[in-house]
This record gives structure tokens, C-alpha cells and sequence, in this order.
């Protein structure tokens, strides 16, 4: 992201996390591979998870497939940034490498739920901006579920019942998108990171441009 001025150890702006949660079926995924295929200055915060690889994915890729014993571990030693139990498999953010990509100015995307949006707001405030997903209906949320063809219907009714829980936490969330039309939603997203950019505290050159300007005038 090019920006007039100097940059501080060579670094214009402070990286933000961006977090994207939603129901299942809410257009969560298609919207985060959207972001990652268009913003050049955005990276995937990859989880560690105890859940047990799926068939086509990829160690560090996807996860990091880890035991329990491991994740506890991390946990233990302050290498998770928030960490939550889903389905009965547990899933949480590497601290390390979600520092060093805000450090260097890129910021880093989470496909979480509310509880670790919770526990990152806690531990890291000022860089988290946070947007909730709704579907425009139940119907719709109903219907997309079905079309993915990959759960049974016992299934998808207990991810519907979830998806009511998971809603009545919409108003923790910095921004809410309504996803009635992918483009349009994505178009609003989109604004919302280019807005959280330009957010002063981000702006790791302005306080030594304007002390230079102030120099310049006193002259």
C-alpha cells in the first residue's frame, strides 16, 4: 500500500488483524479466499487445530494438525493469541507469526467465531478490526447449506440451531454484512479494510512528518 511520507524502520503502517465470522454457510470462506486472492498486503493466520486432517489438505497450509497434548502446551506458554473449542475439536492462533506480519506492515485475516474475536479483542485490541457476516434469511442460510451436498440433514439442522447462537453475538463485532449479493458484500468489506488502513495509529511515518512539517513552519 504506497502512502506519501516516511516510513519508520522501513514500514508505512502497522498491520491490522481482520477478523470474518460467521454462521456456517454465511459466505465466510468464499468471501476470505476473495480477500487473499485481491489484497496483496494480506496474510491467512493459519490455526493449529486437534481436529484430524481432511482428505486434500495441507499441513501449514490449511492447519497445523497438532495432538492435545501439544495444544495445551502452546496454550500453557502464551504461544496462542485465543483458542476455542468447536464441534469438540479445539483450534487456535500461533502468537509468532501474527506479530511479525503486523509488524511488517501486512495484515492478517481470521476465520474464527466469536470466542476467539473475544479473547483478541482482550489481548490486542487497537489491531483487530471485526466484521459478523448474516445470511439475508434463514431460508437462504438453509438453502446454502444443502447446495454444499456435504453434510446429512441432522447435521445441517444442528448447524442451523448453532447458527442462531452464533448470531446473537452480531453486536460485538465492529461492522456487520448483510451477504444477499457476493459482490456486493465483498465490495463493503473491501471498504472497511481501506477505511481501517488509514486509521491514524496506523500510520507508523505520520508522527515524524508532522514533526518535520512543524520544524519546516518554525523556521
Amino acid at each position: 500500500m504506497a502512502i506519501d511520507g516516511q516510513g519508520f524502520g522501513g514500514v508505512e503502517r502497522r498491520g491490522l488483524m481482520f477478523v470474518l465470522s460467521s454462521p456456517s454457510g454465511a459466505g465466510k470462506t468464499t468471501l476470505s479466499r476473495l480477500l487473499m486472492e485481491r489484497m496483496p498486503d494480506m496474510r491467512m493466520s493459519v490455526s493449529v487445530t486437534t481436529r484430524k486432517k481432511r482428505p486434500g489438505e495441507v499441513e501449514g497450509r490449511d492447519y497445523h494438525f497438532v495432538d492435545k497434548a501439544r495444544f495445551f502446551a502452546m496454550e500453557k506458554n502464551g504461544e496462542l493469541l485465543e483458542w476455542a473449542t468447536v464441534f469438540d475439536n479445539l483450534y487456535g492462533t500461533p502468537r509468532k507469526p501474527v506479530e511479525e506480519a503486523l509488524a511488517t506492515g501486512h495484515d492478517v485475516l481470521f476465520d474464527i467465531d466469536w470466542q476467539g474475536t473475544q479473547q483478541l479483542r482482550q489481548r490486542a485490541r487497537s489491531d483487530v478490526v471485526s466484521v459478523f457476516l448474516l445470511p439475508p434469511s434463514a431460508e437462504a442460510l438453509e438453502k446454502r447449506l444443502h447446495s454444499r451436498a456435504q453434510d446429512a440433514d441432522d447435521v445441517i439442522r444442528g448447524r442451523m440451531s448453532r447458527a442462531s447462537h452464533e448470531m446473537s453475538h452480531w453486536a460485538e463485532y465492529d461492522y456487520v454484512v448483510v451477504n444477499s449479493d457476493l459482490d456486493a458484500a465483498y465490495s463493503k468489506i473491501e471498504s472497511i479494510l481501506q477505511v481501517e488502513r488509514l486509521r491514524r495509529e496506523r500510520q507508523m511515518w505520520l508522527s515524524q512528518f508532522v514533526r518535520n512539517l512543524q520544524r519546516q513552519l518554525e523556521k
